[in-house]
Parts: structure tokens; C-alpha cells; sequence
């Protein structure tokens, strides 16, 4: 085993492996970039190498300066972890001809499977069955159009680098084929600068299930069963579980024995995922599935293989890559229970899933495990922690094991509904409401479910009068915490000469909520709004979080975001003017599609913003007519002005 690692990554991978390396005895060392300088990987870890500024190109994406920090501090191996350089075979061979073992596999592995094209040729010649398309090196946009149709609409264009969603496009009529690879070539040269494409049948009802394998350095492999990846939002996964619902003992033996031959046939050392496409149209059938790609490193959802196997997923890397044999076989790993991975992401839900940035001013996870359930937070963010704009918007993820999948799925509602998160706008509630969905809970899910529903899914619900009460009396602070031995501190709504009722001022979207409190002789409070009078002890009754100029109410997974307007302050309202669209997240104009003077209609795509390196398309509000637009390649910040109408009345 080795006795020093350093860890090539950053937030909640890099935390992981901290932990393992901890439990084994291993000094572990973490790099960091400007953003993550007082980040919790750099606290965790024994030692800590600072190589350079925010942005990935300038930090994390640097394997020179990887590599220098993993000698100068006495690392004998590197880990990965995923995304950044973990799949990149040029950082493999420059870790070993620095004499440095890398924790993963080999060069040559990861070069026959990362690019899909390339990938399923070999697949083919292995007998695993492959998705039927087009994975040819001809790129001409012609030739792409006619392999479409040859393989018939729907299909899908893939990036055929690199993975997460980036550079994928459904296409349903001919009409926009070129529209759409347009799109996916610019997505994919932005993500792992190589535009080139595939282009696939589209699966009407996709199921994206994948297998576990393990392979070490003396030709043994074995699989640890499969989880299921389906419920996605713009082909990135939301929430994963093991093992797949409804899964066939002989869909199972196929898939598993088509993944270890996989592994085998191109000698693979270390965790790998074999990525299927299943169709379920007809049920599970083992004659319905088809290679997809391989992810040659751990992935974001191996908690939940943990989970159902009992097996450290992080401990067998090591131990492979320090020369070890694998620690079981394949008659050895047995399947247990049920498990659940929610990522738990600074995203906008209600627009489209947006990225969002903030300060977490209040993270709470539930403290202990559902009752008859395990739990595990894996997280690399505390309270007081940003989400930057530099790096991936994760927050946690949250993962509970059951004895049977009811089990768990009810252990998961309970953990999201235990979960406070202030300060940043998140995807708890759409988590929960997607746990509760009757489709996902009946396990019939596919990876157009969330799409399908997305609306319902997406929509807060009204915030009640109790949610609106508390608001006021903690936006009043009368729900500050009060000293028992100090006898004015119970005189809550006392005043000398006039009514002790007060105003208060909230915001809650874009509407304004006007409240007046009026305390009560026995301690409580009556809380006058338009929609009547909602009488409230001063404990009131619902979990709250106070932030700077805000009030946040949790009721169950939703968490309602009350401003509270300083009356002394001025907003900027005034000289942007309210005919005005600005840009929902920090990134970069890619794309501009109308120009000043321009007539425009509601709904109509105006640019492209691309932010943590997917394409984002902003629409016109309303009809109007266009005064300013940004240009193509400014760089914005959230809340810069991207675009200015012509006020109906100029």
C-alpha cells in the first residue's frame, strides 16, 4: 500500500478519498486552485499544494503543476477522481515517465474508450452488442444529414468525446438536424475541445443502466452489479439507484457478463463503468440492450454500489494500483438491499435547471438516518462556503440504503425533507417531488420521465399563510432566541405610550407581501396580510434560516426565500429601467441572434449563454423590440443586462 497520495481533484471526490486514504493509514496531499484556498478538501487533507488561479484551465487542468506538487511533497501516487483529468491518457503517460503511479488505468485503456466512436467499433469486435448509428471519422455535415436518415428520426448527435450530457442533441425532424449539430459541435469544442460527432437511433423509451466493473493488473475482472442512471435532466443524471428496478435475472447475466468481457478486452485495471441503453418499451429483455460508452474512472454515483455491495469502492483503487490483487471475486460480491443517490445541486429548477452561484449561509443535513435506514452525505462544502461559478454547482449528495427499494425510497423523501439549504437557490424540492413522482416511485422510469413531467416537477408551491408568518416575525426578530432569567426579554410586544403592532416588508419572488404583526397577551402574535390573519406563537413553528437580507422558511424539501428590504437602501431598478433581460448566471455570450432595431416575439431565442461549459438559450420575455444586446464573447456575471427593449412609451 502506499504511503502518500495526492489527490488531483477538488470538493466532495476529493473529500471521499481523504476519508478512505485516512481509514488505511495513507497521507493524502490536495491541490487547490485561488477559489479553493479555505475549500474543505484543503482542510481534510495533510498536506495542501496551491496550483494557481480559479479557472480549471489555469488549476486543476494544469498536470505539470499536478505532477511537480505530487514530487515536491513525496507522493508516491496520484488520484484522479473524476472529471478534470481523469480521463485523460496524455496525464497517465506524464504521470509515470515522472516515475508516479497513477490510480486508475492504464493509457492504452483509456484511450481505446474515450472516444465513443472508436469505442463501439471495438465493442463490436468483442461481441457486446452497440446502439445502432453512425460512428464513422467522416464529419461532413452531408454525409451526418443522410446517415440520419438511414437510421431514421428520431436519433441522437453525441460529442464523441468526453460525457455529462455536453455536446448531445435529440433530433426529431430532418428540418433540424443542422441546427442541432451546430449546437452540439460548439458544446463539445467548448467541453473537450474535439467537435467531431456520432449520430444514433434515439430509443423511444430509454433506460440508462450501467455496470460496475473492476479489473487489476493480473487479468482478473468482475462487475458489482448494475445501478440505474435513467431519471436525467438534459442527459445529466439527477437521481441513481442499485440495483435497477424491475431488472430480469437474464437481462442481469447478459449485461454484467457483457461489461466484464468489455473490461477484458482491452485489459482494463481499476474502476470502470460500462454505460447501457436499454430499451424498455416491451419490459426488461435481454435482447434489448446496447453498449453505450465506458467511463474509465470512479463515477460521481458509486456510493450507491458501495451501498448494496458493502464494498469501498476508493480502497480497491488503491490497493489495485499499489499492485494487489483484487480482494474478492466475482462469487464473493453479493447484493443487499436497496440504495439511493440524490444530487443536490445550486441549480434553478424553475428555469430550466439554470446553474446558480451564492453563499451557503445555512446548510443543515439531516443528523442522523431515517429509521431502518443508512445514510451517508458526501459532500466537500460547509456552511459559509461559496459556490463559485468556476467550478461544477454540486453541493452534496445525499445517499440512504433500505432493506427493499420502498425502504429506501421513503428513507430518501425523509432525508430531502430534513435538508436546509440557505443562501443559494437549490434542487431539493425538485429532488422530493421527483422521489414522490407515482411513475418513479413504481420504478417505472426512462430518461425522458423528467422531461415529460418537467413542468409539474418544477412548480413551488404557494407559500401558506404559516410559511408567510413566520417570515414576518423572524424578518420582526421576534423569534430571536430570548434569555428565561431576563424578565423584559418576555415582554415581546410590549410598547410604552402606542399599539405595540409593527410593519414588515417581505419579498417573495417578485411579489411584495405587506404583514403587520400585533402581539397577543399570551405570548403569540396575530399577522395581518391581504390574505387575512394568521395567528402564530412566537416559537413559530417552522424551521427558519436569517441570512443577510433574507428570511428562509423550510416546510418539508421546499424552502421558501423571503427577502427583507432595507428601507434605507436603493435598488439599481431605476437606471436599468424594467424592459431589460439579464443574465441569469455568470458566462460567456456565445451566440447572438437578433441585433438592435430588431422586432421580436415572446419566446424567441435571443442568444446563447454558456456557462460551466453547457449551452444555455435565452428567450425573449415578452414581445418588444430590441434597443442593446450583448455582444458575442462578453464575458457577463449573474445580473448583467444582456438585453434592452425599447420602452413602449420611448
Amino acid at each position: 500500500m502506499f504511503s502518500k497520495i495526492l489527490i488531483a481533484n477538488r470538493g466532495e471526490i476529493a473529500c471521499r478519498v481523504i476519508r478512505t486514504a485516512r481509514r488505511l493509514g495513507v497521507t493524502t496531499v490536495a491541490v487547490y486552485s485561488d477559489a479553493d484556498a479555505g475549500s474543505l478538501h484543503v482542510a481534510m487533507a495533510d498536506e495542501a499544494v496551491h496550483i494557481g488561479a480559479s479557472p480549471v484551465g489555469e488549476s486543476y487542468l494544469k498536470a505539470d503543476r499536478i505532477i511537480a506538487a505530487a514530487r515536491q511533497t513525496g507522493a508516491e501516487a496520484i488520484h484522479p477522481g473524476y472529471g478534470f483529468l481523469s480521463e485523460n491518457p496524455d496525464f497517465v503517460d506524464q504521470v509515470a515517465a515522472a516515475g508516479l503511479v497513477f490510480i486508475g488505468p492504464s493509457a492504452n485503456s483509456i484511450r481505446a474508450m474515450g472516444l465513443k466512436d472508436a469505442a463501439k467499433r471495438l465493442m463490436e469486435k468483442a461481441g457486446v452488442p452497440v446502439v445502432p448509428g453512425y460512428h464513422g471519422e467522416a464529419q461532413d455535415i452531408v454525409l451526418l444529414a443522410t446517415k440520419a436518415r438511414e437510421i431514421g428520426y428520431p436519433v441522437l448527435i453525441k460529442a464523441r468525446a468526453g460525457g455529462g450530457g455536453k455536446g448531445m442533441r435529440r433530433v426529431d425532424d430532418p428540418d433540424d438536424f443542422s441546427e442541432a449539430l451546430s449546437g452540439a459541435r460548439r458544446e463539445a469544442k467548448a467541453a473537450f475541445g474535439d467537435d467531431r460527432v456520432l449520430v444514433e437511433k434515439y430509443v423511444d423509451k430509454p433506460r440508462h443502466i450501467e455496470v460496475q466493473v473492476f479489473g487489476d493488473n493480473f487479468g482478473s475482472a468482475v462487475h458489482l452489479y448494475e445501478r440505474d442512471c435513467s431519471a436525467q435532466r438534459r442527459h445529466q443524471k439527477v437521481i441513481e439507484e442499485a440495483p435497477a428496478p424491475g431488472m430480469t435475472p437474464a437481462l442481469r447475466k447478459a449485461m454484467t457478463e457483457a461489461a466484464v468481457k468489455a473490461a477484458k478486452a482491452i485489459k482494463y485495471s481499476g474502476a470502470g463503468t460500462i454505460e447501457f441503453i436499454v430499451d424498455a418499451s416491451q419490459g426488461l429483455k435481454a435482447d434489448r440492450f446496447w453498449f453505450m460508452e465506458m467511463n474509465t474512472r470512479l463515477q460521481v454515483e458509486h456510493p450507491v454500489t458501495e451501498m448494496v455491495t458493502g464494498i469501498d469502492l476508493v480502497e480497491w483503487q488503491l490497493r489495485v494500483a499499489s499492485g494487489e490483487k483484487l480482494p474478492k471475486t466475482q462469487d464473493e460480491i453479493t447484493l443487499l438491499g436497496h440504495a439511493f443517490e440524490a444530487r443536490l445541486y445550486a441549480e434553478d429548477a424553475t428555469k430550466g435547471f439554470l446553474p446558480a452561484i451564492g453563499t451557503l449561509h445555512h446548510l443543515r443535513f439531516p443528523e442522523r438516518a431515517p429509521a431502518g435506514a443508512a445514510m451517508r452525505i458526501e459532500t466537500g462544502v460547509r456552511e459559509g462556503d461559496a459556490i463559485s461559478p468556476y467550478y461544477d454547482p454540486m453541493i452534496a449528495k445525499l445517499v440512504v440504503h433500505g432493506n427493499d427499494r420502498a425502504d429506501a425510497l421513503s428513507a430518501l423523501e425523509t432525508a430531502l425533507a430534513e435538508t436546509e439549504i440557505a443562501g443559494s437557490v437549490t434542487n431539493t424540492a425538485f429532488l422530493a417531488a421527483l422521489a414522490a413522482d407515482p411513475d418513479f416511485a413504481s420504478g417505472d422510469v426512462d430518461t425522458g420521465l423528467i422531461g415529460r413531467k418537467q413542468e409539474t416537477l418544477t412548480t413551488i408551491p404557494a407559500a401558506g399563510d404559516d410559511v408567510i408568518a413566520t417570515a414576518a416575525l423572524a424578518a420582526a426578530n421576534v423569534l430571536e432566541h430570548r434569555d428565561p432569567s431576563d424578565p423584559w426579554s418576555s415582554l415581546i410586544g410590549y410598547a410604552h405610550f402606542h399599539a405595540g403592532a409593527r410593519n414588515i416588508a417581505l419579498k417573495l419572488g417578485e411579489n411584495t407581501i405587506a404583514a403587520r404583526i400585533t402581539p397577543r397577551m399570551d405570548g403569540g402574535f396575530d399577522i395581518a396580510t391581504d390574505q387575512g390573519i394568521h395567528s402564530l406563537r412566537a416559537s413559530g413553528g417552522k424551521r427558519l434560516a436569517r441570512w443577510p437580507e433574507h428570511v428562509t422558511v423550510f416546510s418539508g424539501a421546499m424552502g421558501y426565500n423571503f427577502g427583507v428590504p432595507d428601507p434605507l437602501s436603493k435598488t439599481d431598478d431605476a437606471a436599468v429601467g424594467t424592459a431589460s433581460l439579464r443574465a441569469p448566471m455568470p458566462g460567456l455570450v456565445k451566440v447572438v441572434r437578433s441585433g438592435p432595431g430588431e422586432a421580436v416575439v415572446k419566446g424567441q431565442p435571443l442568444l446563447i449563454l454558456e456557462a460551466m461549459k453547457m449551452e444555455h438559450t435565452i428567450a425573449a420575455p415578452h414581445d418588444g423590440v430590441i434597443a442593446e444586446i450583448a455582444a458575442e464573447g462578453a464575458q457577463v456575471t449573474d445580473g448583467t443586462v444582456l438585453v434592452r427593449f425599447i420602452e413602449a412609451d420611448a
